[in-house]
């Protein structure tokens, strides 16, 4: 696939793609003997990790320690582990912290809810 097709099927922007390659969070991928970008089927698989990773938060630094982990063979695995786990433990965090402001959210629509309907507003 060329960087222009991959770019729309993922939605993520020809330089992004260009810059996670520049920094690792892609390994290199497969070029033409014109050295044109050529993405394979095992490019496109990194491209939507990558972008999971990154709707998810997941840092920059994270994803090419792990690009750099991977590559660098099986013995890494536990090393590949942990980092997951830590980036895991951190989303977790996050969801938290946006569940308790949804539920702040919600509250204060209701208060403005009930303002609507009694021209008054009250907080409890």
């Amino acid at each position: 696939m060329t960087i222009s097709e991959v770019s729309k099927k993922y939605g993520i922007s020809q330089d992004t793609l260009r810059y996670y390659e520049r920094v690792g969070v892609l390994p290199p991928v497969h070029r033409t003997k014109s050295g044109l970008r050529d993405y394979t089927a095992k490019d496109c698989e990194w491209v939507e990790l990558a972008g999971c990773m990154r709707s998810a938060g997941l840092p920059i630094e994270a994803l090419t320690e792990y690009v750099r982990l991977c590559q660098s063979g099986d013995e890494t695995f536990r090393e590949r582990r942990d980092l997951l786990l830590k980036q895991r433990q951190q989303l977790v965090s996050q969801i938290k912290i946006m569940e308790e402001t949804m539920e702040r959210l919600d509250y204060k629509i209701s208060c403005y809810d009930k303002a609507v309907k009694t021209g008054k507003l009250i907080w409890y």
